[in-house]
Parts: structure tokens; C-alpha cells; sequence
């Protein structure tokens, strides 16, 4: 960034005021808040997110520094939940992201589909073409599960289950399917990204370092052993100290210290 796109000193002391405005309003909220799922509270932490990630980009332009605070976003949590306690429906809206990593192998299969349909319209010359005739072929669940089989490599995909107090008339929504999802009426949902798998990958990192600790410490023991063993070829190793000729256990010199 230039310095005369730059944001000047006031505007970051102003920032930083919002943010100290909006903590006190997100204390407030929730020292008040009526319930679990206040949306008032919800408000405010928003307001509180917000006014966080201006101060931290006007930090950031401005002094070259960053905040150590990591507010979630609000893609990252649901709103308060405001459907029905008994939905009577619902609605289960599923995204998969795929990218097309082998057109060859994408096409090839498209044309074993051409194959075996005699009346089908040649579509398998062009990606778009072979996307279409196979997604018109398998089930969505099929092709998730055998996406390598046709060249694709999965990105991230979700679930939403949202509720309804009535099922929707036939061909209702088909035209804009996605348009009046209403958050708040989401009952549950279910994430899969390679953002998570970093998180896991740390994880793995950790257990590797335990057990690779617990293998030193175990060779160290076998060591001691060895040694134990060259030092005392009766494999007296229990601790006790060895019979003398009467066959009476020898007492340690230590036992015999007198006054």
C-alpha cells in the first residue's frame, strides 16, 4: 500500500475506540441477556467482530502490527435459532466444490456412458459436456464417493438442515432454490474444509513427538538392561542379594553397621 493510501494515526485512535465501545456494549449485552440465545448478545458480539477486524487492517496499514485476538466470524457460528421447536418439515441444502484435476479421465468416463446409451446425445467432447451427461447419470452421493474415478478433487462441501412449518408446494422454489435460506431456521450443520485438516495435521505433529519420546525413553531402558546384564551375568536383578554358601541369604554391609 502507498503512503498516501495509508490511513492516518486519528483514524486508528478511532478505531481503537470503536472497539473499546463495542466491548463494553458485548459485557453489557451479556450480563443482561434474557436467555442462551439472547439475540442481543448476538448483536453485539457481531458489532464486536466488526469493529475488531477494522482496528486490526487499519492497524496493520498503518504500523505494519497486528492484534493477538482471533474474534470467529459469523460464518463460523449460526445465529440464534428461531424455527419451530416441532418443524412438521424441513429442507436439507448441500454444497460439494469440486475442481476438474483430470479432464481426460472426466471425459472418458462420460464416453463409457455414451457408450452404453445408444440414444444419448454425444456430449463427451468437452468438460462442460462430460460434466453434464455424468451428474445426469449418477447419483450426487456416487459421484462424492468415487469423484477420483472421474477426475475431480473435492474442495469443501457443508450440509444445512433447515426446518419448516409446512412442506413447500411443488415447484415452489425450484426457479431461486437458495435464495430464502433463512439462518436462524437451520437446525444443524455440518462442515468439511481443508482449513480443518490443519488443525489435525498440528495434532498428529504432537502425538509424533510424544511417541517419539516414549521410543528414547525405552531405548534408554533397554540400554540400562544391557548393561545390567553384562555386570551381572546371574541375572540377579530383582534386587535381592545372592545366598552365601549355607544357602542363607547374605545380608548387606549396610545392615551390619554397628553403633
Amino acid at each position: 500500500m502507498s503512503d498516501a493510501a495509508q490511513p492516518t494515526a486519528a483514524e486508528v485512535r478511532a478505531a481503537a475506540e470503536a472497539v473499546k465501545t463495542a466491548l463494553d456494549r458485548h459485557l453489557a449485552a451479556v450480563e443482561r441477556r434474557s436467555g442462551e440465545d439472547d439475540p442481543a448478545v448476538y448483536d453485539a458480539f457481531n458489532q464486536l467482530a466488526a469493529a475488531a477486524e477494522a482496528y486490526d487492517e487499519l492497524l496493520y496499514d498503518r504500523y505494519d502490527e497486528v492484534t493477538p485476538f482471533e474474534i470467529p466470524g459469523a460464518d463460523d457460528s449460526l445465529p440464534p435459532y428461531t424455527g419451530p421447536e416441532e418443524p412438521s418439515a424441513l429442507s436439507v441444502l448441500i454444497r460439494r466444490d469440486y475442481a476438474v484435476a483430470e479432464p481426460q479421465r472426466l471425459m472418458a468416463q462420460a464416453r463409457r456412458v455414451e457408450a452404453a446409451d445408444e440414444e444419448g446425445a454425444a456430449a463427451s467432447g468437452t468438460v462442460h459436456g462430460a460434466l453434464g451427461l455424468l451428474f445426469g447419470e449418477f447419483e450426487p452421493d456416487e459421484i462424492a464417493s468415487r469423484h477420483k474415478e472421474f477426475g475431480l478433487e473435492e474442495g469443501d462441501s457443508t450440509l444445512w438442515v433447515t426446518a419448516a412449518e409446512e412442506t413447500a408446494e411443488p415447484g415452489e422454489w425450484l426457479e431461486a432454490p437458495f435464495e430464502q435460506v433463512d439462518p436462524q431456521r437451520v437446525v444443524c450443520r455440518f462442515d468439511v474444509s481443508a482449513v480443518f485438516d490443519d488443525e489435525f495435521d498440528d495434532d498428529l505433529d504432537a502425538d509424533e513427538e510424544d511417541l517419539d519420546a516414549d521410543e528414547e525413553d525405552l531405548d534408554a531402558e533397554e540400554e540400562d538392561l544391557d548393561t545390567d546384564l553384562e555386570t551381572d551375568p546371574e541375572g540377579d536383578l530383582d534386587g535381592e542379594p545372592d545366598p552365601d554358601e549355607d544357602g542363607e541369604p547374605a545380608r548387606l554391609g549396610a545392615d551390619r553397621r554397628g553403633p
